[in-house]
């Protein structure tokens, strides 16, 4: 198992490029199985999840040729309809094979996903939708087992906004007979993205990005050619990562439009933030300011920055409180940030944060995947050296950042243990 060690306190100074977003790339990947034939994808970043996913569409009996970051997938005959638990335990995204299963097969068997580090996140509300489109679905043995001849348009009102399953529901409904409305559906860009392929493969959806999305089923879907978006989170994540270091960091390929939740608190915090020819030029300095966040789904503040927002709270002047709407546990990174001297107290969904001028390098733990980034970044602006062990969460969602880090001037590396 790796671990990361950080000699803390130097400015980060340079260029960066943003990878593919993995939360894009999944269900894109997953909606290669609506096809017969090749489709082509690139700006595909390389990902533990993105190797898990790999690994699943093989499993089903999907072709892929990949080279360097594109990859060519088609799904011509199926060899077995679903998503063993042993895929689903390590990645709850290898549930997308679900809607795309069940509507180009006509049966599915995928594992229930069970508890998540950071909290539930049921399966409750795609097997609803998929019922109200004709779906006959038992849970067997830990499975979920959905049979339909042919989908049907429905009206479907999720009860809270779930993004995998508008992703699932859109998918199945593409190939659908009749219209498919969802409503409170969730509007991130990744939700964008997917409709976006699906149009390119012959679909027809309309209103993504809005909390009301419309598909109308069509008999066939062909094969497409698309590059994946930047990936908002990763970029977000050096972002305050020049905050925190007092650095000058131009972050090339970055999707600014899709960040505007996050520029306005940093730029509260007094990081300054400019885009120019080539990308954003994000600039810290010595006089950090505390700010209030409330996570919320797009277009409010996204929770998988909450933590890394956490880390630059700790040293900021001031006290400020961040609030965790999405996830019910997902302040399992305190800990490791009060063990770097992290001044931090929990009160139900809220972290009060009083900011103090240093942080101190120490052995921490790594939780899940963006609690991984937040000690990173810790690390980075504290002084001494800093041990982040269980890194393999880190490379489920950022790709050979601590290569990117070191291009910027961080004392970094990666050590077997």
């Amino acid at each position: 198992m790796d671990k990361i060690i950080i000699e803390g306190g130097n400015r980060l100074i340079g260029e960066v490029k943003i990878s593919g977003s993995k939360n894009a790339a999944l269900p894109i990947l997953s909606a290669a199985l609506l096809t017969d034939d090749w489709n082509t994808f690139y700006n595909v970043p390389k990902l533990k999840d993105i190797d898990t996913i790999k690994t699943l569409l093989l499993y089903i009996g999907t072709e892929i040729e990949e080279s360097g970051n594109a990859l060519k997938i088609r799904t011509k005959t199926l060899k077995s309809p679903g998503a063993p638990y042993e895929l689903v335990k390590t990645m709850r995204a290898s549930s997308l094979a679900l809607g795309p299963l069940l509507t180009r097969f006509k049966r599915a068997r995928v594992s229930l996903p069970g508890g998540c580090a950071i909290g539930a996140r049921p399966m409750n509300l795609h097997l609803m939708a998929l019922e109200k489109m004709g779906a006959e679905i038992k849970i067997e043995s830990g499975y979920i087992n959905a049979e339909a001849d042919r989908l049907k348009g429905a009206r479907i009102r999720f009860d809270i906004t779930t993004v995998t399953g508008t992703e699932n529901i859109m998918m199945a409904a593409a190939l659908a007979d009749g219209v498919t409305i969802l409503e409170n559906a969730a509007q991130e860009p990744e939700v964008v993205e997917l409709a976006n392929v699906l149009n390119k493969m012959g679909g027809y959806i309309k209103g993504a990005g809005s909390d009301c999305i419309t598909i109308e089923g069509v008999d066939r879907l062909k094969p497409t050619t698309y590059t994946i978006m930047p990936d908002r989170i990763e970029a977000g994540t050096f972002m305050i990562a020049a905050g925190m270091t007092e650095g000058d960091i131009l972050i090339k390929n970055c999707p600014i439009r899709n960040l505007e939740a996050l520029t306005v608190k940093l730029r509260e915090a007094e990081v300054e933030i400019q885009t120019e020819n080539g990308g954003v030029r994000v600039k810290g300095n010595n006089s950090l300011r505390s700010v209030d966040i409330k996570t919320s789904p797009y277009p409010g503040f996204p929770t998988d920055m909450q933590a890394q927002m956490m880390a630059m709270m700790s040293i900021a002047k001031g006290l400020s409180v961040i609030t965790e709407t999405v996830f019910e546990n997902r302040f399992m990174h305190v800990s490791e940030l009060r063990r770097m001297g992290a001044d931090i107290r929990i009160d139900g969904r809220n972290a009060i944060v009083k900011g103090k001028p240093y942080l101190s390098g120490a052995p921490v733990m790594a939780t899940d995947l963006r609690a991984s980034a937040s000690l990173i970044l810790a690390g980075l602006a504290a002084e001494g050296k800093t041990e982040v062990s269980r890194v393999y969460h880190l490379d489920r969602g950022y790709e050979r950042i601590e290569e990117k880090l070191k291009g910027l001037g961080a004392k970094i590396k990666r050590v077997k243990t």
